[in-house]
């Protein structure tokens, strides 16, 4: 049985990422809600929409105004894929939403296109190139500067959609575009799975993108035709009389499971088999579905997963709501199933084209989220406009029975939520899935609260804001996410861009809080190397290195022996004021010079030495006062046995010296000499209107009260002395 289970791990993939831009919903989340909410996507189209529909076609008494809408299609950034406006401008839509999405579901996964570590696959395929033929074209100046072959390989045919993803994202693993009409993007998700468990590929995009252009067309419902007359897609229903086509966009990423444990990836649900078949001549016609062809794929795709059909309980049928077609594809999982034992049904049936409508290249794929986010929730969504099945559909004999509204999903003793995809494409490529919810999650350790830095970047400050406004929608609809995965995702799963700023949060609630407030945004002129910035007297507090004193073995070691060097020079002995949680008993000796600045020499130069050993070297440094000390020693001016001789001495020395203060001032240089007093010295200017100045206790008080009687800003710092000014002459020589 152990055996089993390990050949059952290698078989299966993981679903680690999932987007989409699918009518009435631009993430998997505003998705969900429309299919648990039984909502219909498809809209009439406006006045306005309507006035670029020709009158022959809007009068005509076959029209239907209505359509199955993708928002944004003519909106893309074009500088964020290093496209210029001109390439943007002849792309197909298709191709620009699928570059998009494949973007997000990789984000989704916490994964980086630049990761050369991984050999990433993608498979897909999108609709009929209408903006090409009706756009681009016509436009006989633009075919005569640039030629169609150009036009068509560059942006254009459905040839190059995959591999347009792997160039713009420098991936390396196999690129494929499929294409089998209406079960494309199902039959893309069969062929990664092969190619993830045959080890061509360490992880795969995968998915399907359709955008119709004109954008707001409406359509024809001729008779004899399976498009709907009245503008809704009733699957399975009595009153089922045809599909509404839309548009739309969504791509999965998959991984081996195996994979994906070991890294502990978040797991949507997982893949346990997969197959495709063709019909051949078993049907009426070429546009037709077979029974039989399609009741064999569903039984070879239950057999690969090692799965009997009542382990199963949803089926997502492809569901076009045409009242020929949708008992056909009933009969095949009635003969595959095998007739209802005992007196309920025990499966549920839906399709979603009653709530987007028939996507074309991107209907499997949208069928397969829908499934995978079932699983995930234990929720079974209602299968819209259904309200009586339809009379040629023999229900009442079968296991299935179609969803009124949302239902909680139960798992089955001693087993797991498991569910079959369906999709069929004209010309009889079938292709099913049979997916079942992720193992369990071993609980994580509670975190204790405490700082953590998170870091956002964009390509521009416009993106970085709305980066920023949906992390906040984020948190507040999950208070409960692990901030320690969300950070290292942020940091390691996220692509560097130019435009960069941090929060620091100890809580969902304190982050949520703060990423609406304006704080600095660093414009960074390159990614490449890492600098390390080191802080001088008065950043120490009581315990500051308790935590990687007691995590980090290679800055024990290091500041172990930094301490042994301190006391060899004649310092204090610094661990217990550094090391100790108990933080009330040593506040008043880390307020001293002579043991403040060896104490930060020796947790910084500690830090600097643990953060090497991980990897992180820096290419640059920079140290404030005591902090130069500790940056000097690391680029090899002199050696920490030496350094640490120095920083007692200086210590010591400048402890010895008059007492003081120094005091934080918020305006410029000129305003502040103009109202500085003879016995106070500029001690530093940090910034254009932040400067310190430093002198005695007493007319440092005093001209605290002057600055705050005339309107300037002033802070009291946490200094033993009046360091950088001429009171400390006595310690030079």
């Amino acid at each position: 049985m152990a055996g089993d289970a390990t050949q059952r791990v290698h078989d299966s993939v993981a679903v680690v990422g999932m987007a989409c831009y699918l009518p009435g919903a631009s993430t998997t989340e505003e998705f969900w809600n429309v299919l648990a909410e039984g909502r219909e996507a498809i809209r009439p189209l406006t006045e306005a929409e309507l006035a670029s529909v020709p009158a022959h076609e809007a009068d005509h008494p076959e029209f239907v105004p209505v359509a199955a809408v993708l928002e944004g299609p003519d909106e893309f950034d074009a500088g964020f894929f290093r496209l210029s406006p001109r390439e943007a401008a002849l792309m197909d839509p298709q191709h620009r939403k699928f570059l998009e999405c494949s973007w997000e579901a990789l984000e989704h996964a916490g994964f980086r296109p630049d990761d050369q570590d991984l050999s990433i696959g993608v498979f897909a395929g999108c609709g009929m190139d209408w903006y090409y033929l009706r756009n681009l074209n016509p436009n006989r100046a633009l075919v005569e500067d640039l030629g169609h072959f150009i036009i068509r390989h560059t942006a254009n045919d459905k040839d190059f959609l995959a591999t347009r993803v792997s160039y713009q994202f420098d991936l390396r693993g196999p690129s494929i575009s499929v294409q089998t009409a209406c079960s494309t993007s199902l039959v893309a998700i069969h062929q990664a799975t092969q190619s993830l468990i045959n080890g061509e590929c360490d992880l795969a995009i995968v998915g399907g993108s359709t955008v119709d252009v004109p954008l707001h067309a409406g359509y024809r419902a001729r008779e004899g035709e399976v498009q709907s007359p009245d503008g809704h897609c009733r699957p399975f229903d009595r009153d089922a009389n045809g599909t509404v086509f839309g548009s739309g966009c969504a791509a999965v990423v998959l991984r081996r499971l195996g994979d994906a444990l070991d890294a502990r990836d978040t797991i949507h649900a997982v893949v346990r088999g997969t197959a495709i078949n063709n019909d051949g001549a078993r049907k009426v016609g070429y546009l037709a579905p077979s029974v039989d062809g399609h009741a064999d794929v569903i039984q070879e795709a239950l057999a690969i997963a090692d799965v009997e059909p009542h382990d199963v309980q949803l089926v997502e049928a492809h569901g076009t709501g045409t009242r020929l077609g949708d008992p056909i594809e009933v009969a095949a999982f009635q003969q595959a199933f095998g007739a209802r034992a005992g007196a309920e049904p025990w499966c549920a049936i839906g399709s979603v084209k009653g709530n987007v409508g028939h996507l074309d290249a991107a209907a499997g794929v949208s069928s397969f989220i829908k499934a995978v986010l079932a699983v995930r929730h234990g929720q079974i969504p209602p299968t819209v406009h259904y309200e009586q099945i339809n009379p040629e559909i023999a229900i009442e004999e079968s296991p299935f029975y179609v969803p009124q509204k949302l239902e909680t999903w139960d798992r089955p003793r001693g087993g797991r939520r498991r569910a079959g995809v369906s999709s069929l494409g004209v010309g009889g490529t079938n292709a099913h899935v049979i997916l079942e919810e992720a193992p369990a999650e071993a609980l994580p350790p509670v975190a204790e609260e405490r700082p953590i830095v998170f870091t956002f970047s964009a390509r521009s400050e416009a993106a970085l804001e709305q980066m920023l406004l949906r992390h906040q929608d984020f948190l507040v609809s999950h208070p409960d996410v692990s901030l320690d995965d969300l950070a290292h995702t942020l940091r390691t799963g996220r692509m560097e861009f130019e435009h960069r700023t941090w929060r620091v949060a100890r809580s969902a609630a304190e982050l949520a809080s703060q990423l609406d407030l304006k704080k600095p945004v660093l414009r960074a002129t390159s990614s490449d190397g890492l600098g390390f910035l080191f802080s001088g007297q008065g950043s120490q507090f009581p315990g500051m290195a308790s935590r990687p004193y007691r995590d980090s073995a290679k800055f024990r070691e290091v500041f172990d022996y930094c301490s042994e060097l301190t006391r060899q020079a004649g310092g204090p002995d610094i661990t217990m004021a550094v090391v100790d949680e108990h933080l009330d008993e040593h506040a008043a000796t880390m307020k001293q010079t002579a043991v403040a600045q060896p104490a930060l020499f020796a947790v910084e130069y500690a830090m600097a030495q643990a953060l090497a050993s991980w990897g992180l070297k820096p290419t640059a440094m920079l140290g404030h006062s005591l902090g130069e000390y500790v940056a000097a020693c690391l680029a090899g001016v002199f050696s920490v046995e030496d350094a640490i001789e120095i920083v007692v001495a200086r210590g010591r020395l400048m402890q010895s010296m008059p007492a003081g203060s120094m005091l934080g001032v918020m305006t410029d240089e000129a305003t502040l000499r103009s109202l500085l007093p003879a016995e106070l010295d500029v001690a530093a200017i940090n910034a254009r209107e932040s400067l310190v100045v430093s002198g005695p206790d007493g007319a440092i008080t005093d001209f605290a009260q002057t600055l705050e009687s005339e309107g300037f800003g002033a802070r009291l710092l946490h200094t033993s002395h009046a360091f950088h000014s001429r009171s400390m002459e006595g310690a030079i020589e």
